[in-house]
């Protein structure tokens, strides 16, 4: 009878453990957000839960109510709201947790800027031949200067779509006295020195 007793006393208390476990909300739930989106995860076992979802001026904005006997997942689309604090509440008929998330909007990268690829190549003492490649809209503005004191010697602007190549001869100065200045219409600038 003792041993029967010890046992029944002993499966109690193991049960009164085990129920426990699943008492505590806080350790058998989570709420993770990513940019707008915030899912609400409740372990196995919770049972009936309602989730509430507040802005931080206490203003209800969602309610649900869940059986979680198995692990489940709630998930959330905040785009049509503003990115800010909110509130998430779970409850159950034994407690409640409150979690604070915040949204965010999604930042797109900014486009990799790429360097204007001119290239000069000396074809002889008095010509330079110029290449631009990798243009994206035509509009490119050529300027010698002398290396001296950056006096202009020639200005023009190329309206060639996606690139050029083209011949400049130089009179009076050798392409060791110059240096070419090539803009495109974005801004992008390179120097090119013989």
């Amino acid at each position: 009878m003792k041993t029967l007793f010890t046992f029944a006393a002993a499966a109690l208390m193991a049960t009164g453990t085990f129920a426990n476990e699943f008492d505590d909300l806080k350790a058998n739930s989570r709420v993770n957000t990513t940019y707008k989106k915030i899912s609400v995860h409740l372990n196995e076992g919770v049972g009936k839960a309602k989730i509430s979802i507040y802005d931080m001026n206490g203003k209800k904005l969602h309610q649900r109510r869940v059986k979680a006997n198995e692990s489940v997942l709630v998930p959330y689309d905040m785009n049509a709201l503003p990115c800010g604090e909110y509130e998430v509440r779970i409850a159950t008929d034994e407690e409640e947790v409150t979690y604070t998330v915040e949204t965010v909007d999604k930042e797109e990268p900014m486009p990799a800027v790429l360097p204007l690829m001119a290239y000069g190549k000396q074809i002889d003492r008095n010509t330079i031949n110029l290449l631009v490649l990798g243009l994206e809209e035509p509009g490119v503005e050529v300027k010698i200067r002398k290396v001296a004191d950056n006096k202009l010697v020639h200005q023009e602007t190329v309206d060639q779509p996606e690139g050029f190549k083209k011949n400049y001869k130089l009179n009076g100065v050798g392409p060791q006295d110059v240096y070419f200045e090539v803009t495109d219409i974005k801004g992008r600038t390179k120097q090119i020195y013989f």
